[in-house]
């Protein structure tokens, strides 16, 4: 029996060239290889890496699905926000009563704004929230020899959706193509693919089945493939396209409070509040070009996603929300919404099957494919988008109360 090599014995024959880091899972368990790298990474850089090494999820089920060159984890703060009212008694939601929501962050007062946003919500019966669209996307750009051929190209793709979705749905038992539409920029074509995803955030479910619906047109029209994503999915940047036609999970939830709540937990006014919101979040922010008219929803929606195993990156895109806030009855009563365009969320796959953030869904109860398929990744957008309101809430009331800095002085730390 051939003895196991030791990390430092590994480490010595990459820093020799004897092997390249990704070989090191080729020569020995993940484990091993994860501490050959702390080895290496030891010697050349003089770092302790020993609360790197102290790490609870399996390490080859890490590296065969999440990431390479494995040398630990990285420890995140989490804290839990809650309970929040949402959808109570409405079966028309997705999630009906109060829901806990474990947040990663390292930034203080985060999670005590966002509980006293939750906390002015149950003063009066809860949110409301719905997900009302799922359309993950995916858009490749063909090249075409004119503008002519372009027309056809783009006249065959809408002439011949029910074709493109036998072809895509081919490659997955879950995924639903729901539209392709073509854009024609000169002698490109682009062709946004959506699909709904059900329990899945869906992008390589979205990859793979645009790859066979592409070749599909390169076989049947002029166009010749360039690259799977030509940006007008558009992933993981800034882009209007997802403000205005949505990616992913398309989200709102809104709630009323009394004045007496406003007054009492938010520590301000109904009007006060409305003023700070048009003049920061929509003047403030058409005036800075900004997509998202906001004042920190992808604070709430980041930690989210680190608790719950989504793609991290993805937070670009949920930072694509409006609040909205309106006096009503007179003064006596305040309205807010938030509406997130594009809110990339799954329940099945991805880093949902590690240990922590599987844990995290479970403190939802969404972990795992939902009973109709999709409502889990449902349940879990709207329980994401009721807390951001939350935290937009609070934020609101210490800017219009002047209370934010002595907050951050206090919290912040």
């Amino acid at each position: 029996m051939t003895e196991t090599p030791d990390p430092e014995t590994l480490a010595q024959r990459v820093q020799d060239g004897e092997l390249r880091l990704h070989e090191l899972d080729d020569e020995v368990d993940a484990v091993t290889a994860a501490a050959a790298r702390r080895r290496l990474l030891a010697d050349e850089t003089e770092a302790d890496l020993t609360t790197v090494a102290d790490y609870a999820f399996d390490a080859e089920q890490a590296t065969e699905t999440a990431v390479e060159n494995l040398i630990g984890g990285a420890q995140v703060p989490m804290g839990m926000v809650g309970p929040i009212q949402i959808n109570d008694g409405d079966d028309d939601g997705a999630v009906s009563g109060d829901k806990y929501l474990p947040l990663a962050t390292t930034e203080g007062a985060l999670l005590a704004s966002v509980n006293r946003g939750c906390a002015a919500m149950r003063n009066d019966g809860g949110a409301t929230a719905r997900v009302l669209q799922n359309a993950m996307t995916r858009a490749p750009v063909f090249r075409v020899a004119d503008v002519g051929e372009a027309a056809e190209v783009a006249a065959w793709v809408r002439e011949n959706f029910d074709v493109l979705a036998e072809t895509a749905e081919s490659t997955t038992s879950h995924g639903e193509l729901t539209s392709a539409t073509p854009h024609v920029v000169g002698d490109s074509v682009f062709v946004r693919f959506a699909y709904d995803t059900k329990d899945a955030m869906g992008m390589n479910m979205a990859t793979i089945a645009t790859q066979e619906a592409a070749d599909h047109i390169e076989t049947e029209t002029p166009a010749e493939l360039v690259a799977l994503s030509g940006n007008l999915c558009s992933d993981k940047k800034p882009a209007a396209v997802n403000a205005v036609n949505g990616r992913g999970r398309t989200v709102s939830a809104d709630v009323t409070l009394s004045r007496e709540t406003v007054a009492d937990v938010l520590k301000t006014t109904p009007d006060a509040i409305a003023e700070a919101n048009t003049r920061k979040n929509l003047v403030g922010s058409a005036k800075a070009g900004s997509l998202g008219f906001n004042a920190h929803a992808a604070n709430t929606i980041a930690a989210a996603f680190l608790a719950t195993g989504q793609d991290i990156a993805q937070v670009v895109e949920g930072s694509n929300a409006i609040t909205t806030v309106d006096v009503r009855d007179g003064g006596d009563t305040l309205y807010a919404s938030l509406s997130i365009a594009s809110l990339e969320v799954g329940t099945v796959g991805g880093g949902t099957k590690l240990p922590t953030q599987a844990e995290s869904l479970d403190v939802v109860g969404v972990r795992g494919g939902g009973d109709p398929a999709g409502s889990n990744a449902d349940a879990l957008a709207e329980v994401i988008t009721t807390a951001a309101l939350g935290g937009e809430l609070s934020l609101l009331g210490a800017l219009a109360s002047s209370h934010l800095a002595s907050a951050h002085e206090e919290l912040g730390r």
